[in-house]
């Protein structure tokens, strides 16, 4: 029998090109793809579930760009630090001690927390990826998976680039295709300009697209223009990693004419605006980058440094940040701050069947329960969605197809079973 699901009876905002938002309407999904959609589905053929709309908006589910998703393992471990005293003196001593099993549970951590969020697609580089693999498997969520590449010395940049290419050549395409793959260079600062153009040239037959830290904080950008006299995008320019796919994570330090290669090298920009604060690295000209056109979505970054994983905060303080840095109330409108989670992550991603409701799209939606006091009156949903809501408002979301999240309980994930796991796990790691 063709598994088909009938959202019936919502406030649709589908983020399409023509930004059609339909006051009532239904989606019909049909295995894996939504069938149809529009103000009323006249005689839709057999649904095998039927999902009531009432005081619900429908809209495309949330992409997050940018993840080390089993950090939340270190999560209020290491707050109010520098990012580099954050990074050193903190994490990677924790980081030394994780297993297959720590990652595992702190990977299934995150994804309770994602998908209870609206989150349906997310972007990750950590290590131990063979077991967040596994666990993105088992939740039924999308997601793009890159193994960590450092190379501050020979042995190890030898041992994380033979890691990366194994883990994306086997887990790409798998979990009926949610799971994809990418290779994933930490930093230039720990992936010098000599490895770089090695882990290029060992890559060179491999399809498959990379995503790095890029241009996060002034003393990177100072380092940068010291040792090499360029800045940081200059020199991914110069070494040629930009010939090919890139998501770059941060971008706040950048100058006009990097933005202008970001812009020009269809380069994916994850902002996080969350940890950019958090951690004191500054504010990212988002508003600069998108009037170049450039190609800009969203991401949380890691629970260590956010210190949650919720993408409704992140498209809040997207648009309140660049209003207040310029002083201008009309910069980043609701609908394009939305924009950033939904259609132009998935541009960001070069992927264009995701982020959108329309016809032949993949069913990756969200339903948020709008008969909640904050969320009233309800007449102006997008701008409610943006300056409003929060992660505890989703009700129902469907990934690939598939009803994961029901009146707010992941069906896929046994939480009291993640809760104890991660329990055991953060404190052997955090003594």
């Amino acid at each position: 029998m063709t598994h088909r699901i009938l959202v019936k009876g919502a406030t649709i905002i589908t983020m399409n090109a023509n930004r059609d938002v339909f006051e009532t309407g239904d989606v019909l999904i049909e295995e894996n793809l939504i069938k149809s959609i529009g103000p009323e589905i006249e005689n839709p053929q057999e649904a095998t579930k039927v999902i009531s709309g009432k005081g619900k908006v429908a809209l495309p589910g949330l992409i997050n760009l940018h993840n080390h998703a089993a950090m939340t393992l270190f999560r209020s471990y290491a707050d109010d630090l520098p990012l580099m005293e954050w990074l050193e003196k903190r994490i990677l001593p924790a980081e030394a001690k994780l297993t297959g099993h720590d990652v595992y549970w702190g990977t299934s951590l995150a994804l309770l927390e994602m998908l209870k969020g609206g989150t349906t697609t997310f972007v990750d580089m950590y290590y131990h990826m063979d077991d967040v693999a596994q666990a993105c498997v088992d939740s039924g969520i999308r997601a793009v998976l890159s193994h960590g590449i450092v190379g501050i010395n020979s042995i190890l940049g030898n041992k994380t680039l033979k890691g990366a290419k194994e883990f994306a050549q086997k887990w790409h395409n798998t979990g009926n295709g949610r799971i994809t793959t990418m290779l994933g260079p930490h930093a230039p600062y720990t992936c010098p300009p000599d490895f770089l153009r090695k882990v290029l040239k060992e890559t060179e037959h491999m399809d498959t697209p990379f995503h790095i830290h890029l241009a996060e904080t002034r003393n990177e950008m100072n380092d940068s223009l010291k040792n090499y006299q360029k800045t940081p995008v200059a020199l991914m320019e110069e070494v040629g990693l930009f010939e090919r796919q890139v998501l770059a994570a941060h971008c706040v330090h950048v100058t006009e004419e990097d933005m202008d290669i970001l812009s020009k090298r269809k380069i994916g920009i994850a902002h996080n605006p969350g940890s950019n604060l958090k951690l004191g690295s500054g504010i990212a000209p988002i508003v600069k980058l998108l009037e170049k056109e450039a190609l800009v979505g969203l991401g949380t970054d890691g629970a260590a440094s956010n210190n949650n994983l919720d993408m409704f905060e992140e498209i809040r303080l997207s648009s309140l940040m660049q209003k207040g840095y310029h002083g201008d109330p009309t910069l980043l409108s609701v609908e394009d701050a939305l924009s950033l989670a939904t259609r132009r992550g998935s541009g960001a991603l070069q992927v264009g069947d995701i982020g959108v409701l329309r016809e032949g799209a993949k069913a990756d939606l969200i339903l948020m329960d709008f008969e909640k006091p904050h969320l009233q009156p309800s007449d102006n949903p997008l701008a409610n969605i943006v300056y409003s809501a929060s992660s505890n408002d989703v009700d129902t979301v469907i990934v690939d197809g598939n009803l994961l999240v029901e009146h707010g309980r992941c069906l896929t994930l046994d939480e009291e079973k993640i809760y104890f796991e991660v329990s055991k796990s953060a404190k052997r790691l955090r003594v």
